[in-house]
C-alpha cells in the first residue's frame, strides 16, 4: 500500500494496520522525517514514536483523522512542505526558559521550535537557577544555555558557566588598538562548527556573519559610552581551559566562553545534534546575548525550574536520569535523551510521591527529586 492509494478512496488504516504494511510505514516515516516531526531512520518499524509523530502532523494540519490514516491525511502528507506547517502556539509559564523566550519575543528575535531545533542563549550576570549576581569583571559569572521548545513548551536542556566578556588580560592589553571587544547585546547569525585556538579544539567559529561589539578603549570593563564596531572579529564560542571561576584571565579576548572543557564538549555534542546542522555541516548557528538585569527587570524576579518532557535532551536530562536511577526508578540508558523509558520512570516516581503522573518534570517533580 502507498499513500497515493488512499486518494479518492475510503481506505482507513489504524496505526496497527500501518505497522503491518512496511512499505506504507516507511513512506509515512520518510514524509514525517522530511517535515522535522520524526527522527531518522525510516525503517518501516511503525511504533509509538512514529504514531505520535503522525498524530502531531494530523493535529498541526487539522486533518480530522486522529484515529486513522485516510484520504485527507494521505493527501496532506504527500503535499505539505515543511515551511507550510503551522508553528505551535507558545505555552509559556514562569520558569526560567519561558522568561528567556518571552524576552526574546519582546525583542522580535528568531525563536526556533521543534525536535532538535536549538536556541543558543547567553545570559550575562546570572546564576544557573535564574538569580542575578554582581556581574563582576573577570569572572565566569554568565550562563551559556541551550533551549528547546517542544509543542510550544520551552525547556533549558543545557546550562553551563560562561563569560560573554573579555578577561583582564585582554582588557588591559587589547588585541585591537581601539579597545577590547565586548559583544553588544542582541541576536546574531554568525557561527559555524570549526576549530579554535592553538589546541584546535572544536568550537563555534564566527565565519557565518558579522557581530557588533563595544570597544572598551578606556578599560573600565563597561559598555557605556564605548564606540560600536561591526565586523568579523573572531568572536568564537569556545572553552575556557578550566580556569578558576574568579579568573577569566586570557580565556577570552571578547569571545563567548564556557568555563570548562567538559562543559564545552557537552555543549558542542548537543548543538551538533541540531537537525539543521545534521542536514548541512555548513549550517550557521544563531546565538542570543541577554543582559541578566534587563531580563530580570522585564520579566520579574520570580522564576521556577524548567519544564522538561519527552523529546528533550542534553545534560539536564542526563542529571534527571541519574537521579531517577538513584531513587530506584530505572529510566534505561543514561544517555541524556528523554525517551519513553525516562517518561515511564518519571511517571512511576510521580505516582509513588503523590504527584500528578503526567511524565512531565516541572517544579514539584524537581523538588521531590531533590534537584530544586
Amino acid at each position: 500500500m502507498k499513500l497515493q492509494d488512499f486518494l479518492n478512496s475510503d481506505q482507513k488504516y489504524t496505526v496497527d494496520a500501518i505497522a503491518t504494511d512496511k512499505e506504507l510505514a516507511t513512506q509515512v516515516q520518510i514524509r514525517l522525517i522530511s517535515l522535522n516531526l520524526l527522527d531518522p531512520p525510516a525503517d518501516g518499524a511503525f511504533g509509538p514514536i512514529s504514531a505520535a509523530a503522525l498524530k502531531r502532523f494530523q493535529a498541526l494540519t487539522q486533518s480530522n483523522e486522529a484515529e486513522y490514516l485516510g484520504a485527507i491525511t494521505a493527501k496532506k502528507l504527500i503535499e505539505t512542505k515543511v515551511e507550510e506547517l503551522p508553528t505551535p502556539e507558545l505555552n509559556l509559564g514562569k520558569d526560567l526558559a519561558s522568561l528567556i523566550v518571552k524576552y526574546m519575543q519582546s525583542k522580535s528575535y528568531e525563536i526556533f521550535q521543534g525536535i532538535r531545533q536549538y536556541n543558543i542563549v547567553y545570559v550575562e550576570g546570572m546564576n544557573a537557577d535564574g538569580t542575578l549576581n554582581s556581574d563582576a569583571p573577570n569572572y565566569f559569572n554568565d550562563r551559556r544555555m541551550v533551549i528547546q521548545i517542544l509543542d510550544g513548551v520551552p525547556a533549558i536542556i543545557g546550562n553551563w558557566e560562561a563569560t560573554t566578556e573579555p578577561g583582564n588580560r585582554y582588557t588591559q592589553r587589547p588585541m585591537n588598538a581601539a579597545g577590547a571587544a565586548r559583544i553588544k547585546f542582541g541576536q546574531y547569525k554568525a557561527w559555524r562548527v570549526g576549530p579554535h585556538g592553538s589546541d584546535r579544539h572544536e568550537a563555534l567559529v564566527q565565519t557565518g556573519g558579522t557581530v557588533t561589539v563595544h570597544r572598551d578603549f578606556n578599560k573600565d570593563y563597561q559598555r557605556t559610552g564605548d564606540k560600536l564596531d561591526t565586523g568579523y572579529f573572531g568572536i568564537n564560542q569556545h572553552w575556557g581551559y578550566d580556569l578558576p571561576y574568579n579568573n577569566v584571565y586570557y580565556a577570552s579576548a571578547g569571545c563567548l566562553v564556557g568555563r570548562t572543557r567538559e562543559g564545552h564538549r557537552q555543549f558542542m555534542k548537543l548543538i551538533k545534534q541540531d537537525r539543521r546542522y545534521e542536514m548541512s555541516n555548513n549550517y550557521v548557528f544563531y546565538a542570543t546575548i541577554v543582559p541578566g538585569d534587563e531580563l530580570n527587570k522585564t520579566q520579574g524576579s520570580s522564576v521556577s525550574l524548567q519544564l522538561v518532557q519527552e523529546g528533550s535532551s542534553g545534560p539536564v536530562i542526563e542529571q534527571l536520569q541519574k537521579r531517577l536511577k538513584e531513587k530506584g526508578f530505572n529510566p534505561g540508558a543514561i544517555d541524556g535523551v528523554f525517551g519513553l523509558g525516562t517518561k515511564e520512570a518519571v511517571r512511576s516516581f510521580q505516582k509513588a510521591n503523590g504527584l500528578e503522573a503526567d511524565g512531565v518534570v516541572g517544579q514539584k517533580t524537581w523538588k521531590a527529586l531533590g534537584l530544586s
